[in-house]
């Protein structure tokens, strides 16, 4: 099989995204100079035809797979058939496309939300379709669950040298901070930061409201961590099995909440909304096999929520400062 070096065709599908901008970054680090990318205004990944001649035209040689429509529990839920219907089309179209034109290795991105809602904790890989879901999430999971089933047919059918990896929750640089459609960490930086904005306008105190009880527990892992994740499974990793990827370490929503306050506004007054819903109870990843096979996280969780914060700011700040001149 050919090595993956700097001077390799890779294809990073969705690379404007969370994922895909992070793993752009860590590739350019590397010294990759070949990476292949289309927007969507280039190629729509839910047209087989289209994927088919994109891939017979750009020849790719290895691809990361991290395209999809994402989003939080409140997308999640008012929007199930976009989830279902976008995330199975794109995974289908660009594994078959990479099969017909002799990928070398496509490693695809699922999730953890691919596991039971009443899973054992640590979520091990072979927890995997023994309960049933999380309702608030249900079609994005059984899209990401048919995505690890898909490379693995394909693996043992044809001998493509397919892999999957499941991240847990994710944040960092490039995130979504819409408070309609984002994940909890994002959504609670922006939160915190309008209502430190609005207090310093009113002199009014500064309040955010956290939807749910607080009581779940959830882990984070900084996308940088994860793009170098992927990198080393597509050097390291041949198994069919999925491979969890995370820090193995989990808190509370209420903890975050209490950490990203300190972060990005202390004065800040904390209110829950027990009537919005909590999702899964807990969802930590038993991350035992990549560290077997030599990986583990570095950035830790409080530097990298101010290394986002950062990020946002930097993002938003110079709109502000050039309205103000």
């Amino acid at each position: 099989m050919k090595q993956l070096d700097p001077s390799a065709r890779i294809f990073v599908a969705g690379h404007r995204g969370l994922v895909g901008t992070a793993i752009v970054r860590r590739l350019e680090a590397e010294g990759f100079s070949n990476l292949l990318t289309a927007g969507r205004e280039e190629l729509d990944l839910r047209d087989q035809a289209a994927v088919d001649r994109w891939f017979a035209q750009q020849r790719p040689e290895f691809v990361f797979l991290v395209a999809g429509t994402v989003g939080g529990i409140m997308a999640n839920s008012t929007r199930p058939a976009e989830f279902i219907y976008d995330n199975m089309m794109i995974h289908a179209t660009v594994v078959q496309a990479a099969h017909l034109t002799g990928v070398e290795r496509l490693l695809y991105l699922g999730s953890s939300c691919i596991y039971p809602r009443h899973c054992p904790q640590p979520i091990r890989e072979e927890y995997l379709l023994t309960g049933p879901l999380e309702p608030t999430n249900e079609s994005y999971a059984i899209a990401k669950i048919a995505g690890i089933k898909l490379c693995q047919a394909y693996r043992r059918q044809y001998g493509c040298d397919f892999i999957s990896a499941m991240p847990t929750n994710l944040y960092g640089p490039n995130d979504n901070f819409d408070l309609t459609s984002s994940h909890v960490l994002p959504a609670l930086i922006r939160k915190f930061h309008d209502a430190k904005e609005l207090s310093a306008r009113t002199g009014e105190p500064a309040q955010v409201t956290v939807w749910g009880t607080g009581s779940p527990c959830r882990e984070f892992l900084h996308v940088d961590d994860l793009a170098d994740a992927c990198l080393f499974l597509m050097r390291h990793y041949q198994r069919d099995e999925h491979v969890n990827v995370g820090t193995g370490e989990d808190l509370s929503i209420r903890e975050l909440a209490e950490l990203i306050r300190s972060i990005v506004a202390p004065q800040a007054r904390i209110l829950f909304d027990s009537d919005k819903p909590d999702g899964m109870p807990r969802k930590l990843l038993d991350v035992s096999r990549l560290h077997e096979l030599g990986w583990r996280h570095s950035i830790d969780l409080k530097q990298g929520i101010r290394q986002t914060y950062e990020w946002f700011i930097a993002q938003h700040a110079p709109a502000k400062v050039g309205a103000a001149v």
